[in-house]
């Protein structure tokens, strides 16, 4: 068994959608003073690594903490999209789709992270593929890069409201090209909120 993570780091430094608030990780309380330390943080929920539930685009979308466990691990299917700008549901073909399947779309976006360029011409995905996720009946869509879609977000809108969560910012997918078979283990920190932090791993067998 191998164990690779897909979350990237979180800290000060790490880039934020354009409009969003920077993260500040600030130390609360440090070892010198008083003998251990506590951090804290102010962040969106929407910064690094993290999971997008129904509340994020529908006001009456359940929150991601009463979201059940189960669908947080699942079969993991990778999508090589890398050199496209747009990912049609033809980037499916020979992908054998399961419900409960979580499908990740590696676009290599994660490369430049801490770069301007990340927002920059950044890949999406069309209604189609969207659709597609949909029929098969599919838990969770992961990506490496920001958004799997722009304004007015109707992929976002397709997607939550099939119940299909949108995993944002993940890395390391290149080290899933070849292999048979994986486990996604996308677990979001247990927020009452339309979206939460997450620590991604995949699961070699």
């Amino acid at each position: 068994m191998k164990l690779i993570d897909l979350s990237h780091v979180f800290d000060n430094a790490m880039p934020v959608y354009p409009g969003d608030p920077p993260p500040e990780l600030q130390q609360a309380a440090e070892i010198g003073s008083t003998g251990y330390a506590i951090g804290s943080v102010h962040a969106v929920l929407h910064a690094g690594t993290h999971i997008d539930g129904p509340r994020h685009v529908f006001e009456e979308g359940v929150f991601l903490s009463d979201v059940p466990v189960e669908r947080f691990v699942g079969r993991g299917v990778l999508i090589d999209a890398r050199g496209s700008t747009l990912v049609d549901d033809a980037a499916l073909a020979g992908a054998e789709l399961r419900h409960g399947d979580i499908v990740l779309v590696m676009s290599g976006r994660s490369a430049v992270y801490r770069s301007p360029e990340y927002f920059r011409e950044s890949p999406v995905v069309t209604l189609a593929f969207a659709q597609a996720l949909a029929d098969a009946g599919v838990s969770m869509l992961g990506i490496d890069f920001a958004s799997p879609d722009r304004p007015p977000f109707s992929v976002h809108r397709l997607l939550l409201s099939q119940g299909i969560l949108i995993i944002e910012n993940l890395t390391n997918l290149e080290e899933l090209v070849g292999v048979r078979s994986f486990e996604v283990f996308a677990l979001p920190v247990r927020f009452r909120a339309e979206a939460g932090l997450a620590r991604v791993v995949a699961r070699i067998h």
